[in-house]
Order: C-alpha cells, then sequence, then structure tokens
C-alpha cells in the first residue's frame, strides 16, 4: 500500500474501505523506516487464526472469547505509567510490546476481530477511544485499554468524565463509530501532541505533514507545520503555512503572534535573498 495515496484517498472520502492495521503500519514506517509492513499484518492474521477458537455462540460470548484471547492470553494492556512514550501510537510497537494507548489497543481489537469475521468499529469518546462490536442491531461496547472489559452507556459517561472533567451523555449519535480517516486523524493527532509537548520539531513537522494530507484545510495544522519549520530553521518553508493561518483564523486568539512570527520568517528569507 502506497501510504500517500492512501491519505489522499481517505482525505477525499473518509469511509475508504481501506485496512486500518495497514495505514497505522504505514504510519509507524515513518519513524521505523526498516518496518516490514507484510510481516506484522502476518502477525495479526495468526492471531485472529488462533483467536477464532473463542469467538464461538452469541455476541456477548464471541467478544468475551475475543477479549480473553487478546488482553489475557497474549496480555494487551493499557500503558498507564508511560502513558505519553510514543511507542505507545505506533502498532507495530504495541504488537510487539503488548501494551499502548486507547486507540492504538483498540487498532488491535478492530484488526484482529475484522479478520476473525466480526463487524468490530471504533468509537471516539472525547478523551478516551473504545470499539463497539455489532450483530444485526444488537452492539456491545469494548474497552480496550482497561483490559478489554465490557462497557455500558453509563460507564462510558463515567470515563469521559475521568478523562475529561466534562459532562458527556451517551447516545446512538455520540457512540456512533468513527470512519477510518478520523481515526488516523486521531492517531495522528496524539503523535502531534506529544511530540510538539516535547519539542521534538523534526518527528512533529513530519506527522503535521500526514495529517495536512488528510485535510489540508486544517487552519490549526497549518499553524503548527509554521511554527514547527521556523523552529527547525526553515522560515521559507514555514511562509505559506503561516500566511494561510493568518488569513483563514483571522479571530483567533494567537493571531498577533502568528503575524509577527510571519513578518519574521518574510524578513529572514529577504535577508538570504
Amino acid at each position: 500500500m502506497n501510504l500517500d495515496a492512501a491519505l489522499e484517498l481517505l482525505a477525499r472520502n473518509p469511509q475508504a474501505p481501506l485496512d486500518l492495521a495497514e495505514v497505522a503500519l504505514g504510519l509507524a514506517r515513518d519513524e521505523y523506516a526498516d518496518l516490514d509492513v507484510d510481516a506484522y499484518l502476518g502477525q495479526l492474521n495468526a492471531m485472529a487464526h488462533e483467536a477464532r477458537r473463542l469467538v464461538r455462540g452469541p455476541l456477548e460470548s464471541q467478544v468475551n472469547g475475543l477479549c480473553r484471547y487478546l488482553f489475557h492470553d497474549m496480555g494487551f494492556r493499557g500503558n498507564v505509567k508511560e502513558y505519553y512514550d510514543p511507542r505507545n501510537s505506533y502498532l507495530n510497537q504495541v504488537l510487539e510490546r503488548r501494551t499502548g494507548i486507547p486507540i492504538a489497543l483498540s487498532a488491535v481489537v478492530m484488526a484482529v476481530g475484522r479478520r476473525v469475521g466480526l463487524e468490530v468499529e471504533g468509537v471516539g469518546l472525547p478523551g478516551h477511544f473504545v470499539v463497539k462490536i455489532a450483530e444485526g442491531n444488537h452492539e456491545v461496547l469494548v474497552d480496550p485499554f482497561h483490559g478489554g472489559r465490557l462497557l455500558t452507556e453509563t460507564d462510558c459517561e463515567h470515563l469521559v468524565r475521568q478523562a475529561t472533567g466534562a459532562t458527556f451523555t451517551a447516545s446512538p449519535l455520540s457512540l456512533q463509530a468513527l470512519p477510518l480517516g478520523l481515526i488516523v486523524q486521531r492517531m495522528l493527532n496524539n503523535l502531534r501532541g506529544i511530540y510538539l509537548g516535547q519539542e521534538d520539531f523534526r518527528r512533529g513537522v513530519h506527522v503535521l505533514e500526514r495529517l495536512l494530507q488528510l485535510n489540508p484545510r486544517d487552519a490549526s495544522v497549518r499553524r503548527d507545520l509554521g511554527i514547527g519549520l521556523c523552529r527547525l530553521e526553515q522560515p521559507g518553508k514555514a511562509i505559506d503555512h503561516l500566511r494561510y493561518y493568518v488569513t483563514e483564523a483571522a479571530e483567533a486568539d494567537d493571531i498577533d503572534a502568528m503575524k509577527k512570527l510571519l513578518d519574521g520568517a518574510e524578513r529572514r528569507v529577504a535577508e538570504w535573498n
């Protein structure tokens, strides 16, 4: 799979029928250049083959069997102590280390579950990520970060309150499945926050460039790209992004600071010519 082509397709159609695992592994190859995507896809296929013997009976029994395999037999778990370790966001590392953040562990459940034949979708709660597994009109919510426990709607409301402090009302609308394009965007935004928070602008800029492929009109991505490129001493590449931001986000609270940064970038480039 060509990742550039996949992201461009998802930008046009967020519901494009691509394999989440393959896209996530493609993103991981940006950081791990020697990553063998086919080998990890083979590992997921082998896991699904092993899990299939446990995925039987009514829907709850199938879900419990899948979760038993992933979280008991295989030992996948949420990384609470080192939550912001970027390895928790890369699918290859999650498969190797058996630990990750909610969306990455959800990706494992989705990848294995779908290969078993289950209808597994991602649900992006505010501050948390879970999956739901459906059969007809019946759905079961699962929290991969907390050992694959089954969730009620009230549980989801408590999870959001714990993660964000905000009130959340669970409903069919708020618990609807996210399309692949938005899942990938959320994965990249997690890395964006980690790398920019660590002032690792080289990696941060690369993640932002991937985000821009998914949503070329996202002004905040253009702003952060401009900032990151300036910090990397590349003001020429930053100018167009900063110009876009000051034009499209003219009422933003940080607009004066961004205008100042743009002016500085333009002056530096002018000095070189």
